[in-house]
């Protein structure tokens, strides 16, 4: 009955997508859609609660096949809690965009090939729909927006994406030419294989997760693309890289070596801190956006290597902890990132202004987008009985454990990796109150800031569903971590119907907090009394402007500063004067990336010089052409005779 369900979805969604392309309206088409994503999120749903198998089986040879299991429903639930709203966001913010009729249409297909990446049970199936889950997006961008600077941002997510993943096509032909696939065996421990399998699948799904160093095309591709589809990029399609990771790691390399957790451990740490030092030097709110993504990739990934270590240590049950900690934050950054995206798309519209310095005073001009994009950002800050909270407890408290019980090499990277995500945490906290300082509160600091009016009702609804799932998400934790524990063959007694709690350790009682955040709510609601008059200010006698009030920004400046060595800035000053006075002055900041100045840039250049060495191989000339393949020849005779012999 699950698999019909799933089946049914995802015909509807073919079905959406046709109306698209068959010059339906665009609204009707987006509907269908969410129609059948939100069919297959209740199969995914089902299947993951009850721990249920349905459908195929892996498969190592070409022999298509689908199926669900418990971590194929976890995704499947990702993919439609964040879908839903985003679709319906998009009922008002797509038929404004260039061509709504291929943008619904590649949206439905990047959708279909998503769930396509999860619910694939054969090698050839997994690839196919992975590769049009990297193709669609991009062409969808290149079709709303064709400036150059777009179309460099493009090629350059096109082709990292693909170089390294090349390793998820070495891990995964590697592991069905060993017999892995579709067979109740797992890589042999102790061989090259192990090694060969786990380092390719690292690469290959972390390319395209957005963990460093390849990570550059994340914050080039998020601020160019539209913010429905910056959403789903964000939200889903670097969760569903950790997916393929998740299943190399902990399902065909099942018990992983401590090597290789101490790997995801150091990419992980890596990650989360350079991706929040990104985010808090940053002017555009979409580019500040895609860092915190890298970010919390990062916290994800190493909650994922501290249940490798925990587990080959033997602590099974605290493994499990963080295997939950690791897809509870996956889910929950989800939600959060795509509530922030399409709030930053709805402030665009608004104001025609996409960079934080150009906001300020949406929140009362804007108050259903403004307050959800509030719940966002505390959310993304890790303010206690959000979602962004829970999950960040959890994989602080297996690290905690971790430093003490995964030996000594486990212990060692665990601790390190602690440190570093308490440091990033709190730099999180600071990066976006000072965010949500800027843009929701204080004056208006543009024309258009001033001007802007709420957006339309199914813009305000895609992000109100969104923010209603944070706090869902937040107050009822447990729900979602018991069957995830399940999935490690661990019982979840140490998980309420609502909070946490867990062995040794303590609990977050999540009802009992809010019921007492609650009443101190309402009791200083009650002391504060009536709000005081508005009264003129003083400034010194200048002309009272919004460019001269204080904002948060001052919060992050000495932090921005001691940041300068790691994220050098260039600042550049244009003085306007008129008869010796000082009429106008312009700021503009710019941030290096050391990882494309010192890597990329070099590498690039490398690569240009042997293609050029290259070009004078193909001269056109058939003699030459032969010449090569008699030498090639000879070359292969020799080595067969030498391995022969």
């Amino acid at each position: 009955m699950t698999g019909a369900v799933a089946v049914f979805g995802v015909a509807i969604l073919a079905v959406g997508v046709l109306l698209a392309v068959v010059r339906r309206s665009v609204p009707v088409a987006l509907g269908v859609q969410a129609a059948g994503v939100g069919i297959v999120g209740v199969a995914g749903a089902v299947a993951f609660f009850s721990g249920s198998q349905v459908g195929s089986g892996f498969r190592a040879g070409i022999h298509p096949g689908i199926g669900l299991d418990p971590l194929s429903g976890f995704f499947l639930v990702v993919i439609a809690l964040t879908a839903v709203p985003v679709l319906a966001y998009s009922v008002d913010y797509v038929p404004a965009l260039p061509a709504p009729r291929v943008v619904t249409a590649l949206g439905g297909g990047f959708l279909l090939a998503l769930i396509g990446v999860v619910c694939a049970r054969d090698v050839l199936g997994f690839l196919m729909c992975w590769e049009l889950m990297t193709i669609l997006p991009a062409a969808c961008v290149l079709i709303v927006r064709s400036e150059p600077a777009v179309r460099r941002a493009i090629v350059e997510y096109l082709g990292i994406t693909h170089l390294g993943g090349v390793g998820v096509w070495i891990a995964l032909l590697v592991l069905a030419e060993r017999g892995v696939l579709g067979a109740a065996q797992v890589v042999p421990q102790g061989t090259g294989i192990v090694v060969l399998v786990g380092l390719a699948g690292l690469i290959g799904f972390g390319s395209k997760a957005g963990l460093v160093p390849m990570h550059v095309w994340l914050p080039r591709t998020h601020p160019v693309a539209p913010s429905h589809l910056s959403a789903l990029m964000s939200g889903v399609m670097v969760k569903i890289a950790l997916y393929g990771l998740i299943r190399v790691v902990f399902v065909w390399m099942d018990p992983a070596p401590t090597w290789l957790g101490v790997a995801l451990l150091a990419v992980g740490a890596v990650s989360a801190l350079g991706g929040i030092v990104g985010a808090v030097v940053q002017g555009e709110l979409k580019r500040l956006l895609a860092y915190s993504t890298i970010e919390n990739v990062g916290i994800a990934t190493a909650a994922l290597g501290a249940s490798v270590v925990l587990g080959a240590a033997g602590a099974h049950t605290w493994a499990a902890i963080a295997f939950a900690a690791g897809l509870l934050h996956i889910l929950n950054h989800s939600v959060i990132k795509a509530v922030l995206f399409l709030s930053a798309g709805s402030f665009e519209r608004a104001t025609g202004e996409h960079r934080v310095d150009r906001l300020g005073g949406l929140l009362a001009r804007m108050p259903w987008t403004g307050a959800a994009c509030a719940v966002g950002v505390l959310a993304i800050a890790g303010m206690p009985l959000l979602n962004g909270f829970a999950s960040e407890w959890l994989v602080l408290e297996a690290l905690v454990h971790a430093a003490t019980d995964a030996g000594r090499s486990g212990g060692v990277a665990s601790a390190v990796t602690l440190a570093v995500l308490a440091a990033t945490i709190g730099i999180s906290l600071l990066c976006f109150v000072t965010l949500g300082g800027r843009a929701l509160l204080g004056r208006p600091r543009s024309e258009g800031a001033r001007d802007a009016v709420e957006v339309g009702v199914a813009m305000r609804a895609g992000v109100v569903m969104l923010a209603g799932a944070c706090v869902l998400l937040g107050t009822f934790p447990g729900v979602v971590v018991a069957p995830l524990m399940r999935m490690r063959s661990v019982p979840s007694g140490s998980v309420g119907p609502a909070g946490l709690w867990l062995p040794g350790t303590g609990g977050l009682p999540t009802i009992g907090l809010l019921a007492v955040l609650g009443v101190a709510t309402v009791v200083l609601v009650r002391v504060r009394g009536p709000r005081s008059a508005v009264a003129p200010v003083w400034n010194c006698g200048q002309i009272d402007e919004p460019a001269l009030t204080w904002t948060s920004a001052g919060f992050r400046s000495s932090l921005v500063l001691s940041f300068r060595a790691a994220v050098p800035t260039e600042h550049t000053t244009v003085r306007d004067t008129r008869d010796g006075v000082l009429t106008g002055m312009e700021h503009t900041q710019t941030t290096a990336n050391h990882f494309e100045t010192r890597f990329y840039r070099p590498a690039r250049r490398g690569a240009l010089r042997v293609a050029h060495l290259a070009r004078g191989v193909q001269s056109g000339s058939l003699q030459a052409y032969v010449g090569y393949f008699v030498a090639v020849l000879i070359v292969l005779l020799v080595l067969a005779r030498v391995v022969g012999a």
